[in-house]
């Protein structure tokens, strides 16, 4: 079995961020959300990957290079536009031969991994199988309508009237029927080969489409909340480990991480939190579900529930939260007249102050 993994796409919901870096690659406790699905499908006896690439495709290529480091073998499958997923699958027919594959959106984050998706579909005489989970608010979501044995009878993608609470998630097994699949649907009203299109076109022509619940924890990593709420998920696994410097001034509670060259003086840190590599954390207080990257400087200020890229730095300001600081991001208190919010921001940019 071969995995497709989908590492393309725009990310218009996590600008600015994703103006200048790919979204798959924006860090939850400070590891780019692609690696954990690379590590999922390595955890699943998978080790031959295509990556399907767009426009961010350097960085992902810098940062996945040949795929040895997790221990996979992978192939780059450039898409010159985002024509859907299914015209995913078309262009990485070469690709995937005739070997039955996972497909797997890099910016979903599943806490449990796939290899029981994986196994399922290997016992089972599947033609595809679509891994679901329940939600509260199905009509924002893909929804799959499902028959008694867990068989797939169709999709609809957001509807107004759903007919169940079964999101689709973004991981999928198809057998090499799927080929034929797409190359019998057309675009869209949007003008992508829609991977929904495809399946209910397995449905109608009689081929075997299976569910399969999420037995964890999983996210689209679309939007600020889906990131931090995932970066709590993960932070409230890790285990405690000082690889840094932490002086007698300082206050450690809870797990938490602080990595080789990070210096931690007259502070306090409430896990669980990680603190990256060669960052200072001065006379200031970090709280529980904070990520904090690597070479960044806290110095006099209070943060908590955040997500801090590298190389950025938070001065004098007191209680930042919910937030997601990019990389080379100054923050610092506005000197001159009080109660004045100095801002230089970019576009696609959210700001809130309080007045």
């Amino acid at each position: 079995m071969k995995a497709l993994v989908l590492a393309g796409g725009r990310g218009t919901r996590l600008r600015p961020l994703t103006h200048t870096s790919a979204k798959q690659l924006v860090p939850v406790a400070n590891k780019p959300v692609l690696y954990y699905g690379l590590e999922a499908i390595r955890q699943a006896g998978i080790t031959s990957v295509g990556i399907v690439i767009g426009d961010t495709g350097h960085e992902i290529r810098d940062a996945v290079g040949d795929g040895s480091r997790f221990g996979l073998d992978v192939t780059y499958i450039p898409q010159e536009a985002p024509l859907g997923l299914a015209h995913c699958v078309l262009i990485a027919r070469e690709f995937l031969a005739d070997e039955p594959f996972v497909m797997y959106l890099g910016d979903n984050f599943l806490v449990d991994g796939i290899t029981d998706l994986v196994d399922a579909f290997r016992l089972a005489d599947h033609d595809a199988q679509i891994l679901l989970t329940r939600v509260a608010e199905p009509q924002f979501y893909g929804v799959a309508e499902i028959g008694p044995g867990g068989e797939i009878l169709g999709l609809e993608e957001k509807p107004e009237h759903p007919r169940s609470d079964l999101a689709i998630v973004g991981v999928y097994i198809f057998s090499p029927a799927i080929h034929g699949a797409v190359r019998a649907i057309t675009p869209s009203a949007r003008g992508e080969l829609e991977i929904t299109d495809a399946v209910t076109w397995l449905v109608a022509n009689g081929f075997r489409v299976h569910s399969h619940l999420v037995s964890g924890y999983w996210k689209d990593t679309g939007r600020l909340q889906d990131m931090l709420e995932c970066n709590r998920i993960v932070l409230e696994r890790v285990e405690p480990a000082n690889r840094g410097t932490v002086d007698d001034l300082s206050e450690i509670t809870g797990r938490v991480v602080v990595e080789p060259g990070a210096v931690v003086e007259n502070s306090i840190l409430r896990g669980p939190i990680v603190i990256g590599a060669d960052t200072k954390i001065l006379s200031s207080y970090v709280g529980p579900f904070t990520s904090i990257g690597s070479g960044c400087l806290v110095c006099g200020a209070e943060i908590e529930y955040s997500i801090v890229l590298d190389g950025s730095s938070v001065q004098g300001v007191s209680r930042v939260a919910h937030s997601l600081i990019g990389r080379n991001v100054e923050v610092s208190r506005a000197a001159g007249v009080s109660n004045t919010h100095e801002l230089m921001v970019g576009d696609h940019s959210r700001i809130q102050v309080r007045a």
